[in-house]
């Protein structure tokens, strides 16, 4: 399993008792004149702290009782207005509903608040409880899968505030709630304007509350992905609080260093947390946050005095939630380590969440307590009795609709049904919970802030085990006697298996720009284009198995006895020797091998079909390599075919450049700008693009983001040419180009070209990116590529895996206008027409000149 990170709530519905005379309630032990004032005042207070310490079964009774005592019939005579605080009290009823996914109570409770509310809130107290009831829906539609309803109900509690000039912690509460909206709709440039709203809103504030918002917005940007703005942020917070509490602060400082890879960093500051602590609950989840960390990174044996010590701690905390999660963190990080003396510790502290979770009845937490309980008895091998606490979990997951819970147990359902040979059952589970994750609309990484998953632990895997069980040699062979019904069930197995291959490419992306923003709508690419073949290969830990989509065939699979570690440490080694200026035997000699694995078991095929383009949906670390540089002893596989690349997901209708006049948009820098060194052959390239087709030029101070966003809205250039230092990351945040005013993120680079295509009579055909390369070191740096070809709207994009030499990238770049230029050619062939030039150029025939370009999206 992945880290698990735990932070102090910040984002979601925050409830805040609000009186109806617009201050704060009495203490518990005050006396009013009435005494139902004070028996609803106890009721709300004890829900608020209840809800507060995580035991929200008790919030339910308390506010329960509350709503009730304040009925009309019951609250005859009240001191204070009944109709507002009833409103009130079953606003925080539905949030308790919602913690525990009871959502049809939740949402009663929410319709009958509603009822209560006036049409048009008038004085101050009303537009303040509307303001904190909207919120509270905002938060019930949100977890519904519902980001669009939710931001608009949000927005409304926020114009609400902003008329009774609230900007306290509320106000920023509810900013914070539309920032989450906005992310999964994938509304960047939104996010990141509300998010100034709320920068702007804290000098404002007094220093305690300022802390507090600097601190959930350096949550808000890590959960973004934003972790240098998030840093920021959180040292301000730091500055700030020199006399005040500032463990939740270091807490939250090693989240994001932890994010960043900083894993020393991220130990120190939990253990400054865990020093300076005040509270149990912040004690606790730095010292959970700091053993997740130590287990996950160091190669250490298992710490028991550590965890016992931890175990103490956490059993003196409150009996909620928050108590519960904390058990199965703990375990989580014995079964990180899964090692036989860690198993019976996660046991324990698993019986010990079971116990709690029961008690209080918090069904969610007992769904993870027995699933992560399972997992235990998975591990020891103990198939039966793992079987049956998943399948409890599951039930009980099912049982309240959560289905962010319910896919991780189908998971492991399909795992151990796997072990124990019950292949249909198996197949049968891992389809229910990909199922279940498409129904999942938040990021994936953000499901539960509590339980916070990496993508690659708990996502990935389930995609990579479905497909390697559909593909599996007794589910795929066939020979001469079998049936016509066999047949039809090893097509239907490859239709599957490329279906959910392509849908992890999708989930990739989502996970990248942490929304789910990529919709699942498909276009058979092998439909497109007669000579063309579409081919996935796809990595599996012991084998590499190869689709290939051919116009009018059924699909075939292909099999290389290729272990996954093998197959990356090749690609690794032969990127490596790509890079360099020289060709030299082993260079070659990884090509072979790797052509051998992905070309040779289909060259058959493919002559026979007479296939002229190849387009492949690569998979993980296969997105890095150029394709064309392929090497079969003799010549390159951009020598056999032209070549290009796609995600597998719709293309935009496409169509044939030629169909348009090509003209371009073109934008370089030349000088040294933000420590990137000057691209002196950047003016030439532009230049002779320039002299072969009708072009509008930007370069250097002249190439600014507004002016980039103001140019490409006003132009209907079908080309868009951006010659500057760029790179492309896994992560969002480092993958962007360089304007003279700045770099612009890959976010926003998508959003206004996106912007400017609203603006447009036709789409961006081609956005080429020259100057750029693959973040180094980075073994799914391609992502990021794939990420702005396809966020942008752009039909196809143009770009390079690595830095090239200045003059020879201008060169080629020519040659690439030249064939684009000619008629009935397409972007695909214009591509492999430059690079066989380069390959008859003594001075650059060498892979490093020509290989790094490639084509992902319409190769048309």
């Amino acid at each position: 399993m992945g880290i698990v990170l735990v932070s102090v709530p910040a984002l979601g519905f925050q409830p805040e008792l609000i009186s109806t005379t617009g201050q704060q309630p009495p203490p518990a032990a005050a006396a009013l004149d009435n005494p139902i004032d004070v028996s609803i005042d106890l009721l709300m207070d004890r829900g608020r702290q209840a809800y507060a310490e995580q035991r929200f079964n008790d919030a339910v009774i308390a506010w329960s009782q509350a709503a009730t005592a304040l009925r009309p019939a019951a609250a005859a005579t009240p001191s204070q207005p009944p109709q507002l605080s009833r409103a009130l009290a079953l606003s925080y009823l539905s949030a308790a509903y919602l913690k525990l996914s009871h959502w049809e109570p939740a949402q009663n409770s929410i319709t009958q608040s509603l009822d209560l509310l006036p049409a048009m809130p008038a004085s101050a107290l009303e537009q303040q409880v509307t303001a904190q009831v909207r919120n509270t829906l905002g938060s019930l539609q949100f977890a519904q899968g519902q980001p669009q309803s939710a931001l608009e109900t949000w927005q409304y509690a926020g114009e609400l505030y902003a008329r009774i000039d609230d900007n306290g912690t509320r106000h920023l509460n509810n900013l914070l709630n539309q920032v989450q909206a906005q992310q999964a709709l994938g509304y960047y440039q939104q996010a990141r304007r509300t998010l100034g709203a709320v920068e702007q809103h804290l000098p404002q504030l007094d220093r305690s509350l300022q802390i507090r918002g600097y601190q959930i917005l350096g949550q808000t940007y890590r959960l973004i992905g934003d972790l240098g703005t998030s840093q920021t942020h959180l040292k301000t917070a730091l500055d700030l609080a020199q006399e005040q509490e500032r463990s939740p602060i270091f807490l939250e400082l090693g989240n994001t260093l932890q994010a960043q890879d900083d894993w020393p960093g991220a130990i120190a500051h939990y253990q400054q947390a865990a020093a300076a602590a005040t509270s149990t609950d912040i004690r606790v989840k730095a010292r959970l946050n700091q053993l997740k960390v130590q287990t996950q990174t160091a190669a250490e044996s298992f710490p028991p005095d550590q965890l016992a010590s931890l175990a103490n701690d956490i059993a003196t905390m409150p009996a909620g939630r928050g108590q519960i999660y904390a058990y199965i963190n703990a375990a989580q990080s014995c079964l990180t380590l899964g090692s036989p003396p860690a198993l019976q510790p996660a046991a324990q502290l698993l019986a010990q969440a079971l116990q709690t979770s029961v008690a209080l009845h918090a069904s969610p937490a007992e769904a993870y307590g027995r699933g992560y309980l399972g997992h235990v008895y998975e591990i020891s091998q103990q198939w039966s009795e793992a079987q049956t606490l998943t399948q409890e979990a599951i039930a009980i997951a099912q049982s309240i609709n959560a289905t962010d819970i319910i896919y991780q147990w189908q998971w492991q359902l399909g795992r151990l049904l796997k072990q124990q040979q019950q292949t249909e059952l198996a197949l049968q589970a891992y389809q229910d919970a990909l199922a279940n994750l498409q129904l999942i609309k938040q990021d994936l990484v953000s499901i539960n802030q509590d339980l916070q998953f990496s993508f690659r632990d708990s996502v990935e895997p389930i995609y990579r085990d479905y497909v390697s069980l559909l593909l599996q040699p007794e589910n795929t062979a066939q020979n001469k006697y079998e049936s016509q019904q066999q047949t039809q069930n090893q097509t239907n197995r490859l239709q599957k298996a490329r279906t959910v291959i392509e849908s992890l490419q999708v989930a990739e992306l989502d996970n990248f720009f942490r929304t789910a923003c990529f919709k699942d709508q498909q276009v058979p690419l092998e439909d497109l284009q007669p000579d063309t073949a579409v081919i996935y290969p796809i990595i599996l830990a012991d084998r590499l198995e190869i689709i290939v989509s051919l116009p009018g065939q059924a699909l075939q699979q292909y099999t290389a006895p290729v272990t996954q570690t093998k197959l990356e440490q090749t690609l690794v080694d032969w990127r490596f020797q790509l890079e360099k200026p020289h060709t030299s035997p082993i260079g070659k000699k990884l090509g072979k091998e790797l052509y051998t694995w992905l070309i040779d078991p289909i060259a058959p095929t493919l002559e026979q079909a007479g296939v002229q383009t190849l387009v492949f949906v690569l998979d993980g670390a296969l997105r890095n390599t150029p394709m064309a540089a392929l090497y079969d002893g003799e010549q390159y596989l951009v020598e056999h075919y032209a070549v290009a690349l796609s995600p597998g997901l719709q293309l935009l209708g496409p169509q044939p450049l030629q169909a348009t006049k090509v003209t371009a948009l073109l934008a370089g820098l030349t000088q040294a700008r933000h420590d990137f060194s000057a691209l002196i052959h950047v003016e030439d390239e532009l230049k002779t693009i320039d002299s072969l087709i009708d072009s509008h030029l930007l370069l250097d101070e002249d190439f600014t983001t507004d002016s980039l966003t103001q140019t490409v809205a006003e132009s209907n250039r079908p080309i868009v040419h951006l010659a500057t230092h760029g790179q492309f990351s896994s992560i969002a945040e480092d993958t962007f180009i360089l304007a003279w005013d700045r770099p612009i993120p890959v976010n926003q680079l998508s959003a206004l070209l996106k912007a400017g295509d609203l603006d447009r009579t036709d789409p961006i055909e081609l956005l080429i990116l020259s100057a750029c390369e693959t973040a180094t070191g980075d073994s799914r740096a391609a992502l990021g590529l794939a990420g702005m070809a396809l966020q942008s709207g752009t039909r196809s994009t143009l770009a390079s895996l690595w830095h090239l030499d200045d003059a020879s990238g201008a060169a080629f770049i020519g040659l690439f206008y030249e064939e684009l230029k000619r008629p009935n050619t397409t972007k695909a062939k214009a591509l492999q027409a430059a690079q066989l030039e380069f390959l008859k150029d003594p001075n650059n025939r060498h892979p490093s000149h020509w290989s790094a370009y490639v084509l992902v999206g319409n190769w048309l």
